[in-house]
Formats: C-alpha cells, structure tokens, sequence
C-alpha cells in the first residue's frame, strides 16, 4: 500500500470494534445521519459484519451500500450514503457468518483487535490520518489469548504498537486519557487499574508526567497553553492534611515542578466542586480549559453524567491521532437499531480537529 502523496489528505479509519455489540451499528447509523462528518473515514472490519449492521439500520432510516475497498484512497472517491470497508486478512471472519449479537467471544475479540493492529500500524506510517474506535470489549480481547489477552483496551494497545514502531518502550512512551465533551474535558492519572492500584499510582512522577502531556497535547489544540484545575485525591482535598496528606506531600509538589516548566496548573482542589469550577456553557466559558483527575472514575463520573452521547475518549501522548465514543459495547440493545451514533459522530469530528491541529 502505498503513503498518499503530498498534495493527498490521507482518510480517517474507524474500525469496527466488536461484531458483537453495537459498534458497526453506529458507524453505519454515523454514516447515514452525518454524510459530512464522515467523508473521507473508512471502516476497518468485516464486510458481512458491517452489512447485517446496515440491514439492521435500513429499518429505521434510509438504505446504505457497502462498498468493499481493496486500497484505502478508494474510500476519498466514495458517494455519500454508502459505507466505505476495508476487509483485514487477519480478520478470522473471512467466508464465515457474523459472530452473535450480545455474546462474548474469542471470535470477536480477536477480529476487534485484528482490526485496531491495523489501523494503528496504517496511522504510525502516514497511510490514515487519524484513528477512531468503536467500542471493543475487554473480556472477549482477553478471550482471543495471545498478544492481544495482555491487553486491558485499546489505550494500552495503542501504546504498546506506537512504542514498537518508534523502537522504544512503553515506559518511554507514557500516554493518558482525556475525556471531553462541549462542557468539560477531564485527564486522568492513571485509567484501567483496580482503585487500590490507582491510589499507589498517585505519585509526583506520574502527577507531573500528566500535568506535561496535558499541557503540550492541548497547547497544540487551544492554540494557547490551557489552564488545568487540579483535583485532590481526598475529600476537601485533604483539609490541609486532615484527611490525607497526598495533597501536600505528592500533587502540589507536581504541580509546582510543572509551573517552572511553564505549565498553568492550580492547586489541588476539592474534587467535588472542580468539575463544576471547569464546566463551560452556552456563552461562558469554564474556569479551567481541562481537569486533571487522579484515577478512573473520579474524572469519568462528571464527564459522564454530562452526557454519554456527547462524550469522546482522546488517547493523549501518541504520535498518531486517536478517538473513540465514550461508550462500551452494550451487548444489550445491540442488534435492535437503536443505538446512540452520537458519540462516535462526535469522536470522528475531534478526529478531524486534532488532525487540522497538527498540520
């Protein structure tokens, strides 16, 4: 496959997630309600996959064709109303019926992870400008063993194929999470970790290391360097040491180590009021351009609660771009037609931004 030319803007993949869950029903549902944001993306799946999603959406709205690809410049020439994909040889469905709706499998899981392999090693080599992924499951990546199995999602994945392309480590290469949507944008510390882990993983050199990342990868967007509330790992942020003193002894080192390195950070701050000190809204802007939460679900809960169909996952650190909807593979509605495009429609166009941020 050849690097597109200079004067060619490389399309965006998305790739397919798991067969099982709702994933190819949205990126069809993407394709048939937002014909602009998708121009220019291609799938990177199965092609009976991807066309029972698009029997299962013809219900509901108008009929979309699928167009199998053999090079990924063909999807800039694609009409709308029509899904561009990319069948992958590894895929092990090749000839075979799709997995079943709503059930883990080691099927699946290995054609999600096939599919991100690719996609990833296609961005790493310029072929794709940009990476969006829909939902894969957990569980049936585990199940598919191997390389894959060491895998707890696609973050840690991305991480481990961008290191091997650039010939470094993973420990040479940190990446974070960044959760955002039109009122709020949240990085986290530490991500797919059991709390008891993501408490030992608040420490000045992992602080430090998301305040930097945070600061570079959103001065590339803004424009400008963000300003970042900090939040405190303890109720009050500590109460100036009553309740725990990793405020004091570990996150406001950080934040001070970052200051002399440029960076606008705050002092830690009660974690129960900065998400709403940082939320934007129609016509006034928040008090912060992004949080820095210390784990997991402190930074996910308020991003969420916004609203999950707003939400887009950004894989901070990276040499390559990637987003996701913030959702998971709902086994449970999939196959009904009346899953959410919403958020992947949203991750497809930050994609996009991201993408016109690094030119």
């Amino acid at each position: 496959m050849n690097a597109p030319t200079a004067r060619q803007t490389p399309p965006i993949a998305i790739t397919m997630g798991d067969a099982a869950g709702i994933g190819p029903e949205i990126i069809v549902k993407a394709f048939q309600i937002a014909p602009f944001e998708t121009a220019a993306c291609f799938v990177v799946g199965d092609v009976a996959t991807l066309r029972r999603a698009a029997a299962v959406v013809a219900g509901r709205g108008v009929p979309l064709s699928v167009a199998v690809l053999s090079d990924v410049q063909e999807s800039l020439h694609c009409p709308p109303q029509c899904v561009p994909v990319l069948p992958i040889e590894s895929v092990p469905a090749a000839g075979m019926a799709p997995v079943p709706f709503g059930e883990l499998s080691a099927r699946a899981g290995q054609m999600a992870g096939d599919c991100v392999v690719w996609a990833a090693n296609a961005a790493l080599r310029g072929e794709v400008a940009a990476l969006v992924t829909a939902p894969l499951n957990k569980a049936a990546l585990s199940m598919a063993g191997g390389w894959l199995a060491s895998f707890p999602g696609h973050t840690e994945l991305l991480q481990a194929l961008a290191a091997a392309h650039m010939k470094t480590s993973v420990q040479e290469l940190p990446v974070r999470m960044m959760l955002a949507n039109d009122e709020l944008r949240v990085v986290l510390v530490s991500i797919h970790v059991s709390l008891r882990e993501a408490l030992a993983a608040v420490t000045f050199d992992n602080v430090l290391q998301t305040l930097l990342i945070t600061h570079r990868s959103l001065q590339a967007v803004l424009g400008r360097a963000p300003n970042i509330g900090v939040a405190g790992l303890n109720p009050h942020a500590g109460e100036g040491g009553l309740f725990g003193r990793e405020e004091l002894d570990v996150i406001l080192p950080a934040v001070m180590a970052a200051r002399r390195q440029g960076v606008l950070a705050g002092d830690p701050l009660a974690p129960d009021t900065v998400f709403m000190r940082a939320r934007g809204k129609p016509g006034q802007a928040g008090e912060f351009d992004v949080v820095l939460a210390m784990y997991h679900d402190q930074g996910l809960i308020p991003v969420k609660y916004l609203g999950v169909e707003k939400g887009v996952n950004v894989t901070l650190g990276l040499p390559l771009v990637r987003t996701s909807p913030d959702h998971g593979t709902a086994f449970d509605i999939a196959g009904k037609g009346v899953a959410d495009a919403s958020s992947l429609v949203q991750a497809i166009r930050m994609a996009k931004q991201l993408c016109a941020a690094r030119i």
